[in-house]
């Protein structure tokens, strides 16, 4: 009867989620690093004029933004999974610092993420005039951060869609400001610097705030159409994004502007700059850019950081509740987690969370670094689609101008950074401990890696059947299965840590 016949059809195959691809992992990577020439004012005035961050934003780039791009770019390549950077630092040195790393950047991130609802009603007010009571004010934060979460929540490519959207929304003022801008623009302003108004600390914090975070984009690999060759050409074309942003509406303000409004630039004087340059309307329209630039920043952070915990959570590292996704394959839980953290921390000071959040991303990014170069010498067979084109020592030595930047904005941190950070860092050596604990003891559940196969069990030695061996392994942990058992997910589990013990692997394959 129909019964049985419809007992008897297989199950229909569950639709594949929809990938990134190039354009949209730009718009990513972009709203990771940047999200336009919002919060660059700072730098003037701790600069003392327009002199040092014209060449901030020429030099930094080269010293610090590119060598963090190809690093990047190489590894991501590398291992195209979810875990990212933690993934990179397991291979290299082991799960205990690789969890410290994940911990601290996700420390980061969430500090990073706190100011993007706050800075929305900031240029909300600023716009209308009309400022909310504290109260109020709290309710708005909560009810912001919760729609932007639920945008996550409904799916990485709908979050990917959107930013591309936003880019060109939020760059498009700045087309006709530049334009407004050129007939009264003079160049000698550019050479302006009041040597007694800079200020080193708060320069170097905004010019390394505006130029970080390259590999949060990492932890979405697994989630990239062909990561292999998306992800190379999304770095580098955000990286080509990411200086414009910043340097043409920079060049157009500070040349139309006298140099004695050097020490009005502070955070959102952009709009005041339109206001100047070509009257209320292009300031309406700044300020509605920054509002919607804010929300970019936000979608692009929460999606790295829920992601990355996602990946760490199939690495076995935290709680199996983390890997779990919803019928729009995101991760519920690890979106929660971060969005509880952001509220928990929105009541901070602009500068507070600045000076934090650089301190605990650093700390992450000398470990990512010394990753980066032990993977090189212990690995250089590992499978790389795309590599720097330096050897070892090039490597190394290509890693020193951004690891110098890093150490100057640490020591120039102030005592209560120092404390707090150290604060951080004990608290994620503690929970390593605790989890590891909590693992022996079977508390909660974890996806647990087995070991790697024997070696007469992998096909080949080639660099080409290595990286046949990655896809095959990324595709199964790609696949959309409609629902899984406990057995099932733990196989799925085992099968990605094929990736984070490839780089041992390979290394046997060539031997």
């Amino acid at each position: 009867m129909t019964t049985g016949s419809a007992a008897a059809d297989p199950p229909a195959p569950a639709r594949p989620r929809p990938k990134l691809t190039v354009l949209p992992l730009i718009a990513l990577i972009f709203y990771d690093v940047s999200g336009g020439p919002f919060g660059i004012e700072d730098s003037v005035r701790a600069g003392g004029g327009a002199l040092l961050p014209i060449l901030g934003f020429l030099v930094l780039p080269i010293l610090w933004s590119l060598p963090e791009a190809l690093v990047t770019a190489e590894l991501a390549s590398a291992f195209p999974t979810n875990a990212g950077y933690v993934a990179w630092v397991s291979a290299a040195f082991g799960p205990a610092a690789a969890f410290l790393v994940g911990f601290t950047k996700w420390a980061s991130g969430t500090l990073d993420n706190a100011l993007y609802p706050v800075l929305f009603l900031d240029y909300l007010r600023s716009s209308s005039g009309a400022a909310l009571p504290p109260p109020l004010r709290s309710l708005a934060v909560l009810a912001l951060t919760a729609a932007l979460t639920y945008l996550n929540y409904r799916g990485l490519h709908l979050v990917g869609l959107s930013a591309l959207a936003l880019t060109a929304f939020s760059l498009s003022p700045f087309v006709a400001l530049t334009a407004l801008s050129i007939p009264k623009i003079r160049p000698s302003r550019w050479l302006a610097m009041d040597a007694a108004a800079v200020n080193l600390r708060g320069y170097f914090n905004s010019m390394f705030w505006n130029l970080n975070y390259w590999d949060k984009a990492s932890t979405l690999a697994g989630e990239v159409e062909e990561p292999r060759k998306t992800f190379p050409k999304a770095v580098f074309g955000a990286v080509g994004l990411v200086v414009g942003a910043y340097l043409v509406p920079l060049l157009a303000g500070t040349g139309a502007l006298p140099s004695e409004t050097a020490a009005e630039w502070t955070d959102g004087f952009f709009s005041e700059v339109g206001q100047r340059i070509g009257g209320p309307w292009l300031r309406v329209w700044i300020q509605a850019a920054a509002a919607m630039s804010n929300m970019g920043l936000f979608e692009a952070e929460m999606s790295s950081d829920s992601f990355q915990l996602l990946g760490m959570a199939e690495m076995g590292m935290i709680p199996a509740i983390f890997a779990r996704r919803s019928k729009h394959g995101t991760p519920t839980f690890s979106i929660l987690c971060s969005a509880t953290g952001v509220v928990m921390l929105s009541f901070m000071s602009f500068q507070e969370i600045i000076e934090f959040l650089n301190f605990l991303y650093g700390v992450g990014m000398l470990a990512v670094f010394a990753a980066f170069v032990k993977l090189r010498a212990k690995n250089p067979d590992l499978a790389r689609p795309y590599r720097v084109p330096v050897g070892t020592a090039g490597a190394a030595a290509m890693c020193v101008p951004p690891v110098v930047l890093i150490t100057t904005v640490m020591c120039l941190a102030s005592a209560r950074t120092f404390a707090v950070s150290a604060a951080v860092v004990a608290a994620g050596i503690a929970l390593y401990y605790g989890v590891e604990h909590a693992k022996r003891r079977a508390w909660v559940e974890f996806l647990a890696p087995v070991p790697p196969p024997p070696p007469d069990s992998r096909h080949g030695s080639t660099a080409e059947s290595d990286d046949d061996d990655v896809e095959d392994v990324r595709a199964g942990l790609l696949a959309d299965e409609p629902a899984v058992d406990e057995a099932s997910a733990r196989s799925r589990s085992a099968v990605q840590m094929v990736v984070f013990v490839g780089s041992s692997e390979l290394q046997s394959n060539c031997s």
